[in-house]
């Protein structure tokens, strides 16, 4: 007997289709593929250029293990790496411990102007790192600095007080620069939060007003503090400019200066030592990273409560003492490195007051007469304008996608930008420009304001984002609701409700990346040419010129930056108050 078997189907429904990826995923993907091209694809050209002892530039390859034998092989390789260690532990046992007396002084104490002097800490966050290492050299070069030069008028003082050039200078440098008020910035709104009533039990036990600091306040602080140093710590490799300045005189160099060296001063340049030393500083990052994650993915803590009571203590005689001492050292880190450069750049050399004429203009005249000068000034500017304008709206964008939508693929772009915090300039600036050498149809990139404006776009990519999704997640979705049920787009939702709510934050992100960009020099100068060099390039080539009166001109070079970014800072400080939701 024959077995008949049926198959049955399921009956196509009138009008059905076929299911298609939603508009979300499309969007996810687009934005992981560039997100990853730019920050990953280059990390993996140079572990890959490493291994490569053929033309790395011509796109030839042939792989061995010869330059890591190199890298290892000269001492002054993995010395390097050590120096960029040493540095970073110096300034922050110095600057970490002296932020949060700073911070707690500023929230916790009845100081006076509390609030302009927080405000003049992201003053000095603002100037650029080139900016007052140029300010402190000139006061404390060991033959011509203003300080050395005064003290040698001193009876009992033969030979310069103070050497700037020097692994001790390079650690002040760091101090006056921006290593303290960045912990002072982050730390204060953290101390500010804090409930009084934990310090008042304190003072009811009997505990002074030190003792209650040391065993309520900092201990409640710990993990906001953990936070702050491990942002810093993913940052350990990001300096460039003060040790370019300082250290190459004396052949000290940090792992940045050593690839730079390698890839611009060395004939022929060594382009695979650069890249085996940017492979080893990566494995260290690689390993940093993660633990950083791991650490404030943990962070649990409660500083502001249903019973929250603000309050602030009052020191009594030693008031005006920390008064004094957080003046002081805001004016060392803005006023006094400014008025120097404004000094020096008015003297025939800065610092012999013997020379005559002592005053001059000639400097000025040289700036403003060089046609290289207005290029770079008008690079800059370019650069500047469009970072600010263009990274708020497109970081905003993606930070609203990270917060409101769930859609498939946003934890991996939420790493790409953690993994890109951790990478610092030079080798961002190394990868991009094995990417555009090595890959057909970019090389044109190559020295164009095109590449230059990708960068600075781009670098203050996590800052931003996170920020904004900050402000996202402060904000209901009741409103975005309503226009939903009224029938409007997410893009109208988005710039008709959430961009008026978060102007402010518009603004300030706006700031904050137009500043880096127009103090912008390890992540650029790999990419740019003698076409699109920039104001920032253009002192630091300066400044470490043999040539007479190279540092004046420098310092003039450096106040065309401190005016464009304090100008800018003052005029957007006063337009976001104009904009955004206003309480009647």
């Amino acid at each position: 007997m024959a077995s008949t078997t049926i198959e049955v189907t399921r009956p196509i429904r009138p009008g059905a289709k076929k299911k298609v990826p939603k508009m979300g995923t499309f969007i996810m993907a687009v934005l992981i593929l560039f997100f990853g091209f730019y920050v990953v694809y280059p990390i993996l050209l140079i572990f890959v250029q490493s291994f490569n002892v053929a033309g790395v530039i011509a796109g030839e390859y042939s792989f061995s293990f010869d330059n890591w034998r190199k890298a290892f092989a000269e001492p002054g390789i993995l010395e390097s790496l050590g120096n960029t260690v040493l540095v970073f532990a110096s300034y922050t046992a110095v600057s970490f411990p002296l932020a949060v007396v700073i911070a707690w002084l500023l929230a916790r104490t009845k100081m006076r102007w509390s609030r302009g002097l927080e405000f003049m800490f992201w003053v000095s966050f603002m100037l650029p790192n080139l900016t007052t290492t140029i300010g402190w050299t000139l006061l404390l070069d060991p033959y011509f600095g203003f300080i050395n030069v005064l003290a040698q008028k001193l009876p009992f003082v033969n030979g310069p007080l103070f050497n700037i050039y020097s692994v001790e200078g390079i650690v002040f440098a760091h101090l006056m620069a921006n290593a303290l008020s960045q912990k002072v910035m982050l730390l204060t709104p953290a101390f500010r939060n804090m409930n009084i009533t934990l310090e008042e039990a304190g003072r009811i036990s009997g505990a002074g007003s030190l003792k209650t600091m040391m065993r309520i306040t900092l201990p409640v602080m710990v993990p906001a503090m953990v936070v702050v140093f491990m942002l810093n710590l993913v940052r350990m490799f990001n300096s460039f400019e003060i040790e370019q300045i300082l250290g190459t005189p004396i052949r000290f160099y940090v792992y940045s200066t050593r690839i730079y060296e390698l890839v611009r001063h060395t004939e022929p340049p060594a382009y695979g030592q650069a890249t085996a030393l940017a492979s080893l500083t990566l494995l260290i990052i690689l390993a940093i990273i993660p633990l950083q994650r791991w650490l404030l993915g943990r962070r649990q803590y409660t500083t502001i409560s249903g019973n929250y009571k603000p309050g602030v203590t009052d020191l009594g005689l030693l008031q005006p003492v920390a008064f004094g001492l957080v003046l002081f050292i805001v004016a060392m880190l803005t006023i006094v490195p400014v008025l120097t450069l404004l000094g020096g750049s008015f003297m025939t050399r800065a610092g012999f007051f013997q020379a005559t004429p002592t005053y001059t203009l000639g400097h000025w005249k040289m700036v403003l007469s060089d046609p290289i000068f207005f290029r770079a000034l008008k690079t800059t500017f370019i650069l500047a304008i469009t970072t600010a304008i263009v990274s708020p709206v497109i970081f905003s964008m993606i930070a609203y996608i990270l917060v409101r939508k769930k859609w498939p693929g946003n934890a991996t772009l939420d790493s790409i930008f953690w993994f890109s915090a951790g990478i610092p300039g030079m080798l961002s600036g190394l990868g991009l420009l094995w990417v555009i050498v090595g890959t057909p149809g970019l090389s044109w990139l190559f020295g164009t304001i095109w590449i230059l404006i990708i960068v600075t776009v781009l670098q203050g990519k996590l800052t931003a984002v996170q920020m904004f999704k900050s402000s996202f997640l402060q904000m209901g979705q009741d409103m975005e609701e309503a226009a939903r049920t009224s029938g409007a787009s997410w893009t109208y939702a988005y710039f008709r409700i959430w961009l008026p709510l978060i102007a402010p934050t518009l603004v300030l992100i706006g700031i904050l990346n137009f500043t880096l960009a127009a103090g912008a020099t390890s992540s650029v100068i790999l990419l740019a040419s003698r076409d699109t060099i920039t104001l920032s390039l253009l002192a630091l080539e300066y400044m470490t010129s043999a040539a007479g009166s190279s540092r004046e001109v420098a310092g003039i070079i450096s106040l065309f930056v401190v005016a464009m970014t304090t100008g800018l800072a003052l005029v957007a400080r006063w337009f976001g108050f104009q904009i955004g939701v206003k309480s009647r």
